[in-house]
């Protein structure tokens, strides 16, 4: 075997060692944790798993206020993620500082797609209208990488009652690259508005306009009455997530 090729032998074995070992960890975390409320699951991530190693990825949209609120009450500078893709409503940007604003949030990154992919790949600015694929990625997925390098975990405001690839979430889950913490996989929607009503946190204004779920403008859209709450998101396309929780 060359040099070269034992190298790369060793790195396979580590990477692969490193993967077990965030794989049993999770596994652990979420046996210990089960029967833990949403607020303890946060605190243990926060302060006694992943101390400083830790952000929150946050859409500031339909349902954020509700996570973002419960993670300020343990740690108002945690880092919160901010896909800043370019294609967000202006009511989510105003939602968006407002919010911050409002519940202390002091470390609040809006982390954007890199100028020279944007031009190369999407020039036009209309690629979601191709291929919704490459246009998360690009514009999501891509981004994320980097922002979250510094960091042993991450957490989500995903819900089991969300379906889907949602149905069976853990509180905490292993991805090649981070433990993931999904503090709220037991919330249904009365849960969200009930703690909405009771902290007295704002809507986002779409809510308002018949948009339970709220993405991108081009790939959003209302939801009637009595449908799934993702139904407006790519609708009438087979897509029903953006990607990022492919990492």
């Amino acid at each position: 075997m060359t040099a070269s090729a034992a190298k790369v032998s060793s790195e396979v074995l580590l990477r692969d060692a490193a993967n077990d070992e965030r794989d049993a960890r999770a596994r652990r975390l979420s046996m210990k944790h089960s029967g833990d409320d949403a607020l303890e699951i946060l605190r243990v991530a926060i302060r006694e798993e992943f101390p400083g190693r830790i952000a929150l990825v946050s859409s500031f949209g339909a349902e954020s206020a509700a996570l973002l609120h419960l993670a300020a009450q343990i740690d108002k500078s945690i880092p919160v993620i901010f896909l800043e893709t370019g294609k967000h409503f202006a009511q989510t940007l105003s939602y968006r500082k407002k919010l911050a604003t409002q519940l202390g949030l002091t470390d609040v990154r809006d982390i954007r797609p890199a100028k020279d992919s944007l031009y190369t790949r999407d020039r036009a600015g209309d690629l979601w209208k191709q291929n919704a694929d490459a246009c998360c990625t690009l514009r999501k997925v891509e981004p994320l990488a980097p922002a979250l390098e510094e960091f042993d975990a991450w957490i989500t405001g995903r819900k089991q009652f969300h379906g889907g690839g949602r149905l069976h979430l853990p509180a905490f889950e292993a991805s090649p690259t981070h433990i993931k913490v999904n503090p709220l996989i037991r919330w249904s929607k009365d849960d969200i508005d009930a703690y909405y009503t009771a902290n007295d946190l704002p809507a986002h204004p779409l809510i308002a306009q018949g948009y339970p779920s709220i993405g991108c403008w081009p790939c959003t859209h209302p939801a009637a009455v009595g449908e799934d709450i993702r139904a407006g998101r790519w609708r009438g396309a087979a897509k029903t997530e953006c990607g990022i929780h492919g990492r």
